[in-house]
């Protein structure tokens, strides 16, 4: 009889991401149709999950469908320019009704606690207020967009203090100036700035869409801001792909490390991103000039380079030029600013289910920076594409380090025969086995 329990493997393979997160800062934008749509509920429970397990969270909320409902129900009919309404008095008083009401709402589910509920036992602190100032459109190609306005500043030392005393910070689309006028808002820019002025970790985008996807309408896992702005131009204006990518690629040009963008229509999408090796959606990172990627004949200098000085310590078996031009397209490389920083390598057996992970190096002035951990990762989801069931690894000095990536001790007998009989015994390397299945 089997007595396990599916979600204490997942739980185990989360600890990693819940250790990473902890003490972080996420904003999250949560758009009104999540809302209007009835997935709040699961959102916000999501949120208190965060919250428990030590993420410093700032939430911001849309309100369009909410406003364009109470528009149409009151016979009020704004004027859009590029998808954005004008916000005259009449418009602005549904929007401020709206928000308020809205806010009173998450404030209100964040704040249920019976023994029936899953924030039982979870006191969450919920802080919203002036945080956010704001300053008008203006006129615009001659039309005068009243209270419809743009993020000047987010205090960032209030939201701070804030969140430095456990609380979650709430952010309505809307911002206040110092004439004491409020100002209509567009959420997601709300969100880049937070994220911005806080020099958030992540700013995590729950929209329609799923992330972006390729000619083949496969999910694109990654992009820097230079690869994701074409789609920006093709995007119809103030739509909400425009909305989110223009947040996503300036919040990524302007240091927030990370920004991904979700779909509220999955239920798993923010956990599962989070706490998922894979993740479910887009990221989007500046990051990009020290890139991941399959090697090319090209990188064959930059192999030779790095591996130079830890063949002749002993810790690799060299490796000549035609050598490494054969086997090119069994590593992964990490390059950095045109330099290469890492590598490894996965060498698949014919006619069986095991692969090496071979040849796995970071440069000395970069160690520490847990390109190692990428590395093994990516080749380990390479291996999975392949159907391979298991991975092995030969060393000789770095053998606990691959234990606690969850290698463990074997002998010669558990090697491929090829590999057994290649094997230097000279050397006396370590056998090392990863499981692949599961």
């Amino acid at each position: 009889m089997d007595t396990r329990f599916p979600f204490v493997d997942w739980f185990r393979n989360a600890s990693p991401y819940i250790n990473a997160h902890r003490g972080r800062t996420f904003v999250i934008l949560i758009e009104g149709e999540a809302m209007a749509s009835g997935r709040g509920e699961q959102l916000i429970q999501d949120l208190a999950l965060l919250h428990t397990l030590g993420v410093r969270l700032v939430v911001v909320f849309g309100i369009r469908p909410q406003v364009h409902e109470a528009l149409t129900a009151a016979g009020v009919e704004p004027t859009r320019v590029d998808g954005r309404w004008v916000a005259d008095r009449a418009v602005m008083a549904h929007v401020e009704q709206v928000a308020a009401h809205q806010r009173l709402w998450l404030e209100a589910r964040l704040s249920l606690g019976l023994p029936s509920t899953p924030l039982h036992g979870v006191e969450l602190s919920v802080i919203s207020g002036n945080l956010v100032t704001a300053k008008p459109l203006g006129v615009r190609e001659g039309v005068d967009f009243d209270h419809s306005g743009e993020v000047r500043r987010v205090r960032a030392s209030a939201i701070e203090g804030l969140l430095e005393k456990g609380s979650l910070v709430l952010l309505p689309p809307l911002g206040f100036s110092s004439t004491g006028e409020v100002f209509d808002l567009d959420a997601s820019e709300v969100a880049q700035h937070a994220a911005v002025a806080l020099k958030a970790d992540k700013l995590i985008l729950l929209g329609e869409s799923e992330g972006l996807e390729d000619e083949q309408g496969a999910l694109l896992r990654q992009l820097s801001p230079f690869e994701a702005e074409p789609r920006l131009q093709q995007a119809a204006p103030g739509s909400e792909l425009a909305r989110h990518l223009s947040a996503a690629c300036t919040a990524a040009r302007e240091g927030v490390a990370r920004t991904h963008l979700l779909s509220w229509r999955n239920h798993d999408a923010l956990l599962g991103e989070l706490f998922t090796r894979d993740g479910v959606g887009t990221m989007i990172t500046q990051h990009r000039y020290e890139q991941l990627r399959p090697a090319t004949l090209n990188d064959v200098a930059g192999l030779l380079e790095l591996l130079e000085p830890l063949e002749r310590r002993g810790m690799l078996v060299a490796r000549s030029r035609e050598r490494l031009e054969h086997e090119i397209d069994d590593y992964m490389v990490i390059e950095r600013d045109g330099m290469v920083i890492g590598c490894a390598a996965l060498h698949v057996f014919p006619e069986t289910t095991v692969g090496e992970l071979a040849c796995v190096a970071v440069h000395g002035n970069y160690r520490g920076g847990e390109r190692g951990e990428r590395l093994v990762e990516a080749l380990e989801r390479r291996a999975r594409q392949r159907g391979l069931s298991e991975m092995f690894v030969l060393t000789t000095h770095t053998a606990h380090w691959f234990v606690e990536r969850g290698f463990r001790a074997a002998s010669l007998e558990d090697l491929p025969p090829l590999k057994r009989e290649a094997y230097n015994h000279a050397r006396k390397s370590k056998v090392l086995v990863k499981n692949l299945a599961g």
